[in-house]
């Protein structure tokens, strides 16, 4: 349990301090994508689609998931507090909500990593529908 004491918000904050990283670096590609693209460049509608689509999948997975991850850390800052608590016998309310809010950080960095990456993504999945949707007109698809 020290372990987890000791290393649970350095684990927590690492793995959504990755998730945004790559978060922002996907966003700024699409967006340098978006800027550039130039439909008439393509002769097929599935090469258009798979560029217009590409590292979205990662945008919603990395959206979708960063909350959990922020409250699986609280969750185990949760159980750490109350074990502590069990072992010391220390149940005075400072020792308590200081323990849950230390533990509730990680929620909030998962949703301030989650927010704007789901925002983004929607951004990012409207520009391919453009993309496409432009493409198809010009040469007649429907």
């Amino acid at each position: 349990m020290e372990f987890l004491s000791a290393y649970i918000d350095i684990f927590i904050f690492s793995v959504l301090g990755v998730m945004s990283v790559f978060s922002v670096a996907f966003v700024i590609e699409r967006i340098v994508f978006f800027a550039n693209c130039d439909t008439s460049k393509y002769t097929d509608l599935n090469e258009l689609e798979l560029d217009a689509t590409r590292n979205l999948t990662a945008l919603s997975v990395i959206g979708t998931n960063a909350p959990y991850v922020g409250l699986l850390g609280t969750v185990v800052g949760v159980i750490v507090t109350f074990y502590n608590m069990g072992l010391t016998g220390d149940f005075e309310t400072t020792t308590i909500m200081s323990g849950l809010s230390i533990a509730l950080k990680a929620t909030a960095l998962g949703l301030c990593v989650a927010i704007p990456t789901l925002a983004f993504y929607s951004f990012c999945l409207r520009a391919a529908d453009k993309k496409i949707a432009k493409f198809k007109k010009d040469n007649g698809i429907k």
